[in-house]
């Protein structure tokens, strides 16, 4: 079995570090992601995806990586079932970062 996939696009805002009860780090962001097409009106849709990373990547996207900032991810997609507080049973996707690789210059990033 595959579960593959990468991802080029632009941190929607900064990362979120946290430890876990056990200590390991973990990095939650998300990323806008346009789509390889073009609309009627010209546009390309913007997909606004979640991504995870665990451990060294988690403290690698945390340091480096800001709102605006662009990125390239490769990962797994994982799909969650989770409860909300209303009882009802959802389910989330969501990319688990393996390798997070900067998609513009430090140059590019701070001239906006």
């Amino acid at each position: 079995m595959l579960n593959s996939c990468d991802f080029q696009g632009r941190f929607a805002a900064d990362p979120e570090l946290r430890t876990t009860q056990t200590g390991k780090q973990v990095a939650s962001f998300r990323m806008a992601v346009d789509r390889d097409m073009v609309d009627a009106n010209g546009h390309r849709p913007t997909d606004w995806l979640t991504f995870t990373a665990w451990g060294k990547t988690a403290e690698f996207v945390s340091k480096y990586f800001s709102k605006g900032r662009m990125a390239v991810v490769s990962g797994r997609l994982q799909i969650r079932n989770w409860q909300d507080k209303e009882g009802n049973k959802r389910r989330s996707a969501e990319v688990v970062a393996d390798n997070v690789y900067f998609g513009d210059s430090k140059r590019d990033s701070a001239d906006g």
